[in-house]
């Protein structure tokens, strides 16, 4: 079976693409009201302890982001 994603509810994984520190340790997804979000965890460490710090980023806005990027590249093309 498939995994289904469920409102207000999520998972992430090791980030297997980590090149740099400042790259997050863990990515995954999340629902929260209906809107998919990307997740972007980092394990740090505290005066306490372990702690994971996230950062959630809607799943549309990074759509946008790429078209933007894909007009942009086309900017230098002749309309005609």
């Amino acid at each position: 079976m498939a995994y289904e994603l469920r409102d207000n509810s999520g998972s992430f994984f090791d980030n297997d693409r980590k090149e740099k520190e400042t790259h997050p340790d863990f990515n995954g997804s999340a629902m929260i009201d209906g809107v998919q979000y990307w997740v972007s965890v980092w394990r740090k460490d505290g005066r306490g302890g372990t702690f994971y710090s996230m950062s959630f980023k809607p799943k549309e806005a990074r759509a946008a982001e790429i078209r933007r990027e894909a007009e942009d590249d086309d900017s230098d093309r002749i309309p005609f």
